[in-house]
């Protein structure tokens, strides 16, 4: 980074079409990928993971380009290997505000952030009721009707989950361009995509998370030999001996006490989601029908296996138990693939219609109705928490495909300008750079409020008024740093990949 900033100071400015370091559920740079090598007949650019935005904007400056390719073309290589790694490009193109096309689906980045902002605050009570002195308030806290809003922040996963779902159909089909059906060079060509796909987003994503895991077992290590507190968490433990299934994405596979970073358990799922999805995405060309009945059959058998799971275990849902049954109803990801696929239908209905669907007024209001409906009782149903287990195990089951059927509604009117209004409060521009950090923010998060809880040297004295200035902290602190972390990982990572495969391409 050091070296890369020298230069670009001292000879010129840098190439401005370096690939957009958007962070969400980062599938969209694996279709450009995809598409730039396997699709001869057109490049799409997928810099800002958005639906309609796909159409290729173009090289946005070819006249600094040529300053490069005036030199031979190995010199010109390791120069642009060197330029990814700038600070300056990668670091405007990750606090810009503009929107990469003027159609683009702009309201996911507001529903990132808000999902985001809504998992930091339940971890941050979390946090302070582990370290408050009062630990009483806290049971009157979490009698109070509102503060179900807090304790079902669950859900916020279920809408990450529901926008990967919705991104990877709509990039894939984008990207799909003249695909060989005939079934000898449908079947090559689709397992050499699908190889590159599943390769391209484990190389992409991997070092920041790796570097955020060296950083926690480091901080841990630290923390855990000076703090006064009784550690919630033994990542100090697990980590040493468990990091590697964190690596391959199989640590939600495994219990509780055996996980290494246990929020990470979403990282696992979604590229578990991502393997799947594409291997019927791949099916969809040739067998449309079969992967649709696969897709909603995954669906249902979900509800069926979450219902089956909490009753046979006794659950009842409770508002001061919402990780209840981490092991058996939480994390696994045959429990939770419902807003993945929900999404996945979503995305091909947007991308089939071309974000035109218009519904009549009569649908579009029953549509708002039963959103509204479904988001408030799956958020607010628990209250005042005398459910019985058959009664808890329907909204087990239920709860997390529901949130993301209304989800679906809601990014289906604002991507079609039926909710103007709607749209543009998730489409604010100041969420733009915070939506491209939200991967590492949510990586990050947990660990900046293990090291500032454990440097204490007393509880703290709960309190809403000192959890909120908390919150506020823990969320501009992960910001912070998961811009740093982005900057030096992240973003070089997707630059050098780009170069490497767009040079093979030109050697072909």
């Amino acid at each position: 980074m050091i070296c890369a900033t020298v230069y670009e100071y001292r000879s010129f400015s840098p190439i401005k079409d370096i690939e957009s370091s958007s962070m969400s559920n980062n599938n969209d740079k694996t279709n450009d990928f995809v598409d730039k090598n396997l699709n001869q007949d057109r490049t799409i650019s997928m810099g800002q993971e958005n639906g309609q935005e796909l159409i290729e904007k173009g090289m946005k400056h070819p006249q600094k380009e040529n300053s490069i390719q005036g030199k031979n073309d190995g010199e010109g290589f390791w120069l642009k290997c060197l330029l990814a790694f700038s600070p300056i490009v990668n670091g405007s193109k990750i606090i810009s505000t503009d929107p990469a096309a003027k159609d683009s689906l702009t309201c996911l980045h507001g529903l990132r952030v808000f999902s985001l902002g809504w998992v930091v605050m339940v971890h941050t009570y979390l946090q302070v009721f582990s370290i408050a002195e009062n630990k009483t308030l806290r049971t009157v806290t979490e009698r109070n009707f509102m503060f179900q809003t807090i304790s079902n922040a669950t859900f916020s996963v279920d809408t990450f989950f529901f926008i990967s779902g919705l991104l990877v159909t709509i990039l894939f089909y984008r990207s799909l361009g003249n695909l060989n059906t005939e079934k000898g060079n449908f079947l090559k060509t689709s397992s050499i995509k699908f190889i590159i796909m599943i390769l391209y987003r484990f190389v992409r994503l991997t070092p920041a998370y790796l570097f955020v895991l060296g950083m926690n077992e480091i901080a841990m290590k630290h923390a855990m030999a000076k703090t006064v507190f009784s550690p919630l968490i033994i990542d100090h433990f697990t980590c040493g001996k468990f990091w590697w299934r964190n690596a391959l994405y199989l640590n939600s596979l495994y219990p509780r006490t055996e996980m290494c970073m246990l929020w990470s358990w979403y990282m696992a799922n979604d590229t578990q989601f991502y393997v799947l999805g594409i291997l019927l995405l791949l099916i969809s060309v040739k067998y449309f029908k079969t992967a649709v009945a696969i897709v909603l059959l995954l669906i249902i058998s979900s509800c069926f296996t979450t219902f089956s799971v909490a009753y046979s275990n006794d659950y009842i849902a409770r508002i001061q138990e919402p990780f209840a049954l981490f092991d058996e109803l939480y994390d696994k990801p045959w429990l939770r693939a419902g807003p993945y696929f929900i999404g996945t239908i979503t995305g091909y209905i947007l991308f089939k219609t071309k974000c035109q669907l218009k519904l009549p007024t009569g649908a579009e209001l029953i549509g708002w109705i039963l959103s509204v409906m479904i988001m408030f009782s799956a958020v607010y149903g628990l209250y005042p928490g005398n459910l019985t287990v058959l009664v808890s195990s329907v909204y087990a089951a239920l709860t997390h495909t529901a949130w993301a059927m209304a989800v679906a509604f809601i990014v289906i009117q604002c991507c079609t300008g039926s909710a103007r209004m709607i749209d543009s409060l998730l489409s604010l521009r100041l969420t733009y750079p915070l939506s491209r950090l939200t991967y590492c923010a949510y990586l990050v998060h947990p660990v900046i409020m293990m090291i500032t809880s454990t440097q204490m040297d007393g509880p703290l004295h709960l309190h809403n008024g000192i959890v909120l200035i908390v919150y506020f902290g823990n969320l501009v602190a992960s910001y912070l740093l998961s811009f740093c972390i982005s900057l030096a990982f992240e973003a070089p990572v997707v630059n050098l990949l780009k170069l490497a495969f767009t040079s093979k391409k030109r050697m072909r």
